[in-house]
């Protein structure tokens, strides 16, 4: 990955609807060479998905740290937790908790359903869960 293909994602980032001709104005990149990279970058998996942020004013989001049972491959954990709706993004951590789960919905109610299918995981032992009031 070089520094055009950091410059498309960062645009990307910011407004995951630019287009492929907007982004080559930006970076300085035709619309072809634009679309080209940001193919290569999604078929390698650089790239995994493009999403739409809602603000906190017009749903929920829930950050959860999951800590799981050692006898448990946290990998197959997160193909379960991954299968949830509502899963917006996982990550794998070191530290007290094994799994990280950003969570989004339209209310706090479909926020906790999703929280609740979670804590029924097998696996899972530990749920800290904390809702975001606002985002930046």
């Amino acid at each position: 990955m070089d520094e055009k293909d950091r410059q498309i994602i960062k645009t990307l980032k910011d407004d995951a609807r630019a287009g492929y001709a907007d982004i080559g104005n930006k970076i300085g990149l035709s619309e072809g060479a634009v679309r080209k990279r940001i193919k290569t970058l999604t078929d390698e998996g650089t790239i995994k998905k493009f999403t739409v942020k809602i603000n906190t004013a017009e749903g929920a989001q829930a950050i959860t740290l999951l800590a799981t049972n050692p006898t448990y491959p946290t990998q197959e954990v997160v193909k379960v937790i991954q299968t949830i709706p509502n899963i917006e993004t996982v990550y794998e951590v070191t530290g007290e908790y094994d799994i990280i789960t950003i969570i989004t919905g339209n209310n706090v109610t479909e926020v906790n359903e999703c929280i609740e299918k979670i804590r029924r995981i097998e696996g899972i032992t530990k749920t800290n869960t904390m809702i975001v009031l606002k985002n930046w």
